[in-house]
């Protein structure tokens, strides 16, 4: 999270407690971005009314979970 935040662009950064909140974090943190995985391509569509919503493509060859792992070793 702390790669994030360095981000000039990037006002706030917080975890995602519940997938059926995303709406909700979006109204309280003011986003106007929402940045997803392709993996979740249309999933969020229906947030489109209050914010962009954008899909990146993955890295494929990048597991988040092996990241995560090499960072706590």
């Amino acid at each position: 999270m702390e790669i994030i935040k360095s981000i000039r662009y990037v006002d706030e950064v917080f975890y995602e407690e519940s997938l059926d909140l995303k709406k909700q974090y979006i109204i309280d943190c003011k986003a106007n971005i929402l940045v997803m995985g392709d993996d979740w391509k249309g999933r969020f569509d229906f947030c489109s009314d209050i914010c962009e919503v954008i899909y990146l493509s993955r890295t494929p060859s990048i597991s988040t979970t092996e990241v995560i792992e090499l960072i706590k070793e």
